[in-house]
């Protein structure tokens, strides 16, 4: 009897070890909370929401208007394709006239920090997209850094961008110390550690295919994001390879799983 209690015992404790052997990641709402009513992405009420649940961070895209306004919205084109509006070469005006799905307006940047102001909690996650001339987007990162430092969130921002250029003056131009995180997944984690980033934050398809760069990364000090992860097996399968960050569009599906595997 005092056998078979100890098997049972020893049992109980290897399920418990395999349930709480994995980091809890951060979760990082892509494009904000836009899974949400009234809110769309990138926008204002989308930050909103993701700042009501508390997650970590709120990833929001950055583009430089014609008239040089910078404003938080994905892509060269405005979310409405059959306007035809393209966003760095039309004036902010032009882009602001028309509605998002929520009928919200396409927000600024100045407007977008002086809402991640009112959070202490959730971080902004600032992608710099890509412009037309390496000069426009080093003109690109001084004025956002200038801002964020305007605002007093230096310590609340994390930036990450797709071009190696970006990222350089990124850590030529921000405080010693921004987290900074390269996208394009085509570089080695030690390449990346070389650009003076901080992290990689790699697309889930090209990471699962080298998972042993997680590993790499971190060991050279680095942290690990995934990008953009809504399945419940490729959540798992991030949890399972103690990703740092997870960045989602289906954020209560992650806390979920977290929840369920981080005990």
């Amino acid at each position: 009897m005092k056998k078979i209690f100890l098997i049972l015992l020893a049992m109980t404790a290897t399920i418990f070890t395999i349930s709480a052997q994995y980091k809890a990641p951060k979760i990082i709402a892509h494009r904000g909370y836009h899974a949400t009513e009234g809110a769309a992405r990138n926008s204002l009420n989308a930050l909103k929401a993701a700042q009501q649940k508390g997650y970590f961070g709120s990833e929001c895209d950055i583009n430089r208007s014609a008239d040089g306004e910078l404003l938080v919205i994905h892509g060269y084109w405005h979310p409405n394709k059959e306007s035809g509006v393209h966003v760095q070469r039309n004036t902010k005006a032009e882009i602001q006239a028309i509605k998002l799905t929520s009928g919200e307006v396409v927000p600024t940047l100045d407007e977008y920090l002086a809402q991640a102001k009112k959070s202490k909690k959730t971080k902004l996650i600032i992608e710099i997209k890509n412009h037309a001339t390496p000069a426009i987007e080093t003109e690109v990162v001084r004025e956002i850094v200038a801002k964020v430092a305007a605002y007093g969130l230096e310590k609340r921002v994390e930036y990450i961008a797709f071009r190696p250029w970006v990222c350089t003056e990124l850590v030529k131009y921000a405080p010693k110390g921004t987290q900074i995180a390269y996208l394009n997944s085509d570089y080695e984690p030690e390449y990346v550690k070389g650009m003076g980033c901080t992290g990689i934050d790699y697309r889930y398809r090209n990471l699962v295919k080298k998972p042993h760069w997680i590993k790499e990364a971190q060991e050279l000090g680095m942290t690990v994001n995934v990008w953009t992860v809504n399945k419940e097996e490729d959540i798992r399968w991030c949890i399972e390879h103690g990703v740092d960050y997870i960045t989602t569009d289906n954020p209560v599906l992650v806390e979920q799983l977290i929840k369920e595997m981080c005990k």
